[in-house]
């Protein structure tokens, strides 16, 4: 018997490799995502701005990286003993402004030098709902009353617009440029479980209009539908249940490597996760010679990837094992 409704996975994805450069922004799903292709010896950049909801927040965002957008003070407010901005996550808000400033435009010159070389931008859209504060839509309110924020909900035609006019100019700047959509699978239920849903439906619109416009640089991965449709059950869902638990990301994330990893990056994960299981393997005699050779054998290993794939990060690994080898 089958007891669940499989999602067929799409087909013709670009198939990523370990040396592509690239960029996730979005929500907090598209941060476990970064965080797992991370783990995978992958180089992503994880959202520059930190967590981002809304589909305009985050083209805006998109904008200012392209631009090298340098931010000043001029940029950010005081509120509750701490700057912040209006543009960024609570993450690079600050008691000083020049910590606030530090932090934003770091990350965001590191997003810049790489913005036009990237091989692949994944984005994740959470909600169509949206805050305006003088004719400004915001990314996040920072807990300000919501009496200072206009709350309305995009169009169709507006995300579709926005973003035609985004991806035109960056794929004029960098034609192999693809862009993988999803869309998160945490439910706004502060907007009612109906309203939830057509949030959601206006999103997958969009989305469906931008990869018909461009066919050859927009893709979309199933990634809510996984989690509504294959794990249609509360035992995949935290806590809150609201958010996808661990073992229901980790699924999301078996689906998306089957999808879009090439044959050299599935091959790269297997070496890696082997590398890490050997490191974690806790010797009975750490001072013995058996031990230290042992580690010899897994730099000679790490000195093989990395002479077949030299972009390849396996520092930490290499680290861990010539301090061991000096006790």
């Amino acid at each position: 018997m089958n007891f669940l409704t499989p999602v067929e996975l799409p087909s013709g994805l670009p198939l990523l490799t370990q040396s592509d450069e690239l960029l996730l922004m979005g929500s907090c799903f598209a941060t476990n995502m970064g965080a797992l292709l991370a783990d995978a010896k992958f180089r992503p950049d994880i959202n520059p701005f930190g967590v981002l909801y809304n589909p305009l927040s985050v083209s805006a965002a998109l904008r200012e990286v392209a631009a090298g957008k340098i931010y000043t003070e001029e940029d950010l407010f005081f509120f509750r003993e701490c700057w912040h901005s209006p543009m960024h996550h609570g993450d690079f808000s600050s008691p000083s402004a020049e910590e606030a400033l530090q932090r934003i435009n770091t990350r965001l010159q590191a997003a810049h030098a790489r913005i036009h070389q990237l091989e692949c931008l994944l984005l994740t859209f959470g909600t169509s709902w949206v805050y305006e504060q003088t004719g400004h839509i915001v990314a996040n309110c920072h807990k300000q009353p919501e009496s200072v924020f206009t709350r309305r909900q995009l169009s169709v035609q507006e995300i579709v617009s926005d973003y035609t006019s985004l991806f035109s100019g960056l794929i004029a700047r960098n034609p192999k440029l693809k862009v993988i959509f999803t869309v998160s699978p945490i439910r706004h239920v502060r907007d009612g479980m109906h309203a939830n849903q057509l949030s959601k439906a206006i999103l997958l619109l969009a989305i469906d209009q931008l990869q018909a416009a461009f066919p050859e640089h927009v893709f979309y991965f199933p990634a809510y539908e996984l989690l509504l449709d294959e794990l249609r059950d509360y035992r995949f869902y935290a806590d809150d249940m609201v958010h996808p638990s661990p073992q229901a990301v980790r699924y999301v994330w078996e689906k998306f490597v089957q999808t879009c990893l090439s044959e050299d990056a599935l091959e790269i994960m297997q070496e890696s996760e082997n590398i890490n299981k050997a490191l974690s393997h806790k010797p009975f005699h750490p001072e013995s010679d058996e031990y230290k050779r042992f580690l010899g054998q897994i730099v000679l290993k790490i000195d093989r990837l990395n002479k077949k794939y030299p972009y390849l990060d396996f520092q930490n690994e290499k680290e861990i094992c010539h301090i061991r080898l000096k006790q």
